[in-house]
Parts: C-alpha cells; structure tokens; sequence
C-alpha cells in the first residue's frame, strides 16, 4: 500500500529543488508551444508529459494558463527540448515535472531558466519514497533510476492531485476555493474510474493476469491491482535487446503460459512481434504510455481516456470482460484549455 507523504513537504521540497539548482526519437524539431513574452497576471503553469499536463488541467482550471513542453508521441526519457522551451520555463510561475529521473534533460534547462523561486515540483519523488521503488528490465536497480511510470495506477495519480493542489495554493492562495473544489470534482472522478476498472480487471482469469510489454510502464499498477510483470522488451539504454535476452524472454513467456503481449504506440517493436510469433500469444501493439488518445480538445485527449483505453485493451486481450468500464464516460471536471506540445 502506497502512503503520501506530509503535505506540508511539498513547498519544502520544491524550494529545495529551486535551491540545488515513444516511437519517435528525441530530436528537438518539435511544435513546443512558447510562452507569450508579456507581462501578464495569469499564473503560467509549464508541465511535462502529457498526462500530468491533463491532471494538472483538471486541478489548476482557468486560473492559469498550462503549458506542456514534452511533445506526445516522443520518447520522454531521451528528450532533448528545444531552445523555445527555454522560454517558456523562464516565463513560468510553477513547473510540474514528473521526476524520478524521467525527464533530466528538461530538469536541467527549467534549473537554468527558472527565476528564483519559482518551486519545480517533482510530484513522482512526493508521491512514492524509496523503498516503494520498482525496478525491472527496462529500469534495472544498478543504474539507480527507478521505474517512473507511477500515472498508470489511478491510486497514484490521486496523490498526483494532491500534490498539485498543494503547491498550487502555496504558489496563489488567493484561488485557494477553486483548486480545492477542482481537486475534490477530480478524485471524486479517478476513484468512480478505479471502481470501474476494478470490475473490469477482476473479469480476467487470474492465470492470465501477467504483462508481457515493450517498454514497462506498469510495475506500480501491477502493485497495486495485484498482477504479474513477466517481462519487458526495451532494455534500460532504450535500444535493441540482445539476442540473448529475447530468448530468455521467450522462455518465460512459454512457461507461464502469456496469452497476449503489448507494444507500445510509442515505441513501435518488430522484436515484439517475432516474440508473439514464436510463442503463440497474440501480439497488440497500441498500448500508450504517456500519448494521449485523440487530439487536444477531444474528451478522450487525457489521462482518463488514456488509462481507459489501455486497460479495455489488457482486459480483452487477456481474456476478461471489459463492459463494467466501456461505459465509464471519460470527461473533465473543467474545461481543459492546457497547451500540449505535438
């Protein structure tokens, strides 16, 4: 079980950090979209990955103006933002980064632009200590980072919320009211979502209950729903494995009997596929780990609609019965107007 820590902590520990300071590759030729180079009163929150971006859409509302700067569909590990980047993080009131050493080289260009004390807020650090760490294949424990993808277990991103909605009434208390109603409209909405997708899993054989993937974005959901990850593909250098390792990956997939294995959208895997190939399990390879259905606008185009459809995807692929959650509407609990990099 997952605790959060003291609330408190979190302004302590953004001001500690002011003060110490994916299919395609990680080329900065990206629409990153740019602050607005004027004095202006809205608060400028700049975030990540897509779906913090969405989470912190939901908690932040029309009190600010939201700014991802990691494009979706990029390998968010390796990539490098362009120089544009720089200033919109020189503009920002708040950075939300998710940390865990997923995103250093865009840790390292907000520590250079930031102005003093503006709180860059590394919410995966804040939600889980060490000890809960998962490390695996693609996050092996000798190179000390551990796995970061804590936004695929909806238990988590509620500590996500919870730390937003603490930094951002430190950061303007004055809108105190709205982030706290916004903040309890959206848990409200994750745990009616955790519900459904409970119902949805407990259908799946418990045989059957185990990830093959290609990149492992599921270690803290398997924790917590009580499943198996028998492997992943991508090696911890985020390239090819040897031949060695898919042999030993087809091995253990033979002997405990893996029904289906995932790719990724993001990182597409002919390897993946030869694995399918020679076990028998059926190969899906549209799983996203952190590129958000449809496009910005759409109701789908967010965390809700990102974890829907994967986990409608592992339930029939694994031989469950999704109904309990294909009716779970996916929606907001305010309008998202955020900026996602594409």
């Amino acid at each position: 079980m997952f605790s959060m820590r003291s609330v408190g902590s979190v302004a302590v520990a953004a001001s500690i950090v002011v003060a110490s300071c994916g299919g395609s590759d990680d080329s900065t030729d990206v629409d990153v979209p740019a602050g607005s180079g004027d004095e202006s009163s809205e608060l400028t929150v700049v975030t990540t990955v897509a779906p913090i971006t969405s989470i912190a859409a939901n908690i932040v509302g029309d009190r600010g103006r939201i700014i991802g700067i990691v494009p979706e569909g990029t390998n968010s590990h390796t990539f490098e933002p362009p120089p544009s980047a720089a200033q919109t993080l020189s503009e920002a009131d708040v950075v939300f980064i998710n940390g865990l050493q997923l995103e250093e080289p865009t840790k390292e260009l907000a520590n250079a632009n930031l102005d003093d004390g503006v709180p860059l807020v590394e919410i995966g650090d804040l939600t889980i200590d060490p000890d809960q760490y998962r490390y695996d294949f693609s996050f092996p424990e000798s190179d000390g980072k551990p796995n970061p993808h804590l936004w695929t277990d909806p238990t988590l991103v509620k500590i996500y919320a919870d730390i937003i909605l603490d930094t951002m009434i430190e950061v303007d208390p004055e809108s105190e009211a709205t982030y706290t109603e916004n903040h309890a409209a959206f848990t409200a909405l994750v745990d009616e979502f955790d519900a459904a997708v409970r119902a949805s899993l407990d259908t799946v054989p418990e045989e059957n209950r185990k990830l093959v993937t290609y990149h492992d974005a599921y270690a803290y959901f398997a924790e917590t729903y009580g499943w198996t990850v028998v492997g992943a593909i991508q090696p911890a250098d985020f390239g090819e494995p040897t031949p060695s390792e898919v042999v030993a990956l087809i091995e253990q997939i033979d002997a405990e009997g893996v029904p289906a294995i995932f790719g990724s959208e993001v990182f597409p895997s002919p390897v993946l596929e030869q694995v399918a190939n020679e076990t028998g399990a059926e190969y899906i390879d549209d799983l996203r780990d952190d590129d958000l259905p449809g496009d910005p606008g759409d109701a789908e185009h967010s965390w809700l609609g990102l974890m829907k459809f994967n986990f409608v995807t592992m339930t029939e692929a694994l031989g469950g019965d999704a109904s309990a959650l294909e009716p779970f509407e996916v929606r907001n609990v305010v309008p998202d107007e955020a900026e996602y990099a594409q």
